[in-house]
């Protein structure tokens, strides 16, 4: 019904397209710039980036959209900011002078008494994570066993938030992974969370990587430790996705005690953008919010399987956890969060434009 159309024929030719025209007989500017494959790459990386939408804040449906909802509304950012956020804040202040008061005292006092210290310094530690809890108005839910503190267990989480730890500490004391912070996140890091055996390493260090991995054995196989808790996706993602876990949790051949974090957000947005916001900037939002709603599910503990290789072994425990918390899988390393592209795929791209031009010019 419809003739084939010649789009270029359609164009009106600039001078330059008309000298090429002339020249050749055959070759036009617009079929030496047709990149039309290269924009279809493109579209599609941009249309279906399931990496991003990892790492992506959903915004709030707006209610406040008419004359009768909008008061509301406003009430309720009065209420949230001008008297719970007060509120909270003085929690976090009454929380900080309790510890910091009391921490000291405990742990120069009690210094030829180990076990009696390190067991006060954990109750001191379980009550601060308490009181930044009820600063949020956190009202968690906790299925399943208690964690036990046995040796050759490791605990293993999704990870939304730097909270999920405080979620987690309130209610057992665990020792941590956690990449080094600055600020007093990184003071708690280096004195409180070292007590209870948290080991700390920088992700741009090489050197630490080995250091980590020597020592996470020697803990989990070690008597009296603290359980040891890992968050093995290495970096928070919005709690609707799973990126890869890493496998160094997976292949010292304990036993795995996966833990499923799944959050309400209806009240909150617990997800920590670290590119965006600093972890204060963080619990600012969460203080100005109505409250944090997370249900916390300790499920069946896992062994690996004969012939079993530890990346088979963490893919087996992260479908559990996804399909406990309702999360969707993606094969993505969670580490590009932190990198830019490789200049040898930019250059693969590049050559390969490149190449296509100088082909065209080829056959013409």
């Amino acid at each position: 019904m419809y003739g084939t159309v010649d789009l270029c024929s359609q164009r009106s030719e600039s001078d330059s397209d008309r000298l090429i025209h002339e020249h050749t007989g055959k070759l036009r500017l617009c079929d030496l710039l047709d990149i039309s494959a290269t924009l279809t790459e493109a579209a599609g990386a941009v249309v279906d980036d399931s990496f991003t939408r990892c790492f992506k804040s959903l915004p709030p449906d707006p209610w406040n959209w008419n004359i009768y909802l909008f008061p509301l509304w406003c009430l309720g950012v009065i209420t949230r900011y001008l008297i719970l956020f007060p509120a909270r804040l003085l929690i976090v202040a009454v929380g900080w002078i309790v510890f910091v008061s009391c921490y000291p005292v405990v742990h120069f006092l009690f210094k030829g008494h180990p076990k009696l210290r390190r067991k006060l310094e954990s109750r001191l530690l379980q009550l601060f994570c308490g009181f930044f809890v009820a600063s949020w108005t956190g009202v968690i839910k906790y299925h399943g066993p208690r964690p036990s503190k046995r040796p050759g267990l490791v605990f293993v989480a999704n990870h939304t938030s730097m909270i999920d730890f405080f979620i987690l500490e309130q209610m057992t004391v665990f020792a941590g992974i956690m990449q080094k912070h600055n600020g007093w996140v990184g003071f708690l890091q280096g004195t409180i969370l070292e007590s209870v055996g948290s080991i700390l390493f920088n992700r741009s260090e090489a050197k630490d990587r080995e250091i980590v991995a020597k020592r996470l054995k020697e803990h989990v196989y070690g008597t009296g430790n603290n359980p040891l808790l890992i968050f093995p996706e290495g970096t928070c993602v919005n709690n609707q996705y799973s990126v890869m876990f890493k496998k160094g949790a997976f292949e010292i051949g304990c036993t795995v005690c996966p833990i499923a974090i799944k959050y309400n957000k209806i009240f909150s947005d617990p997800f920590w953008n670290s590119r965006k916001h600093s972890f204060s900037v963080h619990l600012f939002h969460l203080m100005t919010s109505w409250a944090v709603v997370c249900d916390v599910y300790f499920l069946e503990p896992q062994k690996p399987k004969a012939g079993e290789t530890p990346i088979e072994f963490a893919e087996r425990v992260r479908d559990m956890i996804c399909a406990r918390a309702g999360l969707k899988k993606v094969d993505w390393d969670g580490f590009l969060k932190h990198s830019r592209p490789s200049p040898k795929l930019l250059e693969s791209k590049q050559r390969r434009f490149a190449e296509s031009l100088l082909l065209r010019l080829r056959e013409n």
